[in-house]
């Protein structure tokens, strides 16, 4: 079992800045992989990047690219998701995610947290 805490959501005007961060606690072992989902109004759900924290090896959606940068806590506890050059169309509601250790489906699910792009 894995509890993810999202926080750090908000309104930002486009080319801001946010910092998403998801504490992990509840667990006994490092899940196989740490990460980003999000959900556009009338969308589904996608991936935006994600994390080994095993390796540190990241993956990110291509919309994101050199925008978004994923990272984690020395304890590895801590996923971060830097957003910089906000787009409205980053618009949504972000999940953190995790697998179980051994990987394969995204198991462990946050709350979510919104964010909001206006122009």
């Amino acid at each position: 079992q894995v509890r993810l805490v999202e926080s750090g959501g908000g309104s930002v005007e486009t080319g801001g800045s946010l910092r998403l961060s998801c504490t992990a606690s509840e667990y006994t072992s490092l899940p196989g992989s740490m990460g980003w989902y999000r959900q556009a109004p009338g969308k589904e759900r996608e991936g935006v990047a994600n994390i080994y924290p095993r390796n540190g090896a990241k993956h990110y959606n291509p919309a994101v690219l050199g925008r978004f940068t994923i990272s984690l806590n020395d304890a590895k506890n801590v996923v971060y998701l830097q957003m910089n050059s906000l787009k409205i169309e980053d618009t949504g509601t972000y999940y953190c995610a995790a697998t179980p250790p051994g990987g394969g489906a995204w198991t462990y699910w946050g709350q979510g947290t919104q964010v909001f792009v206006s122009s």
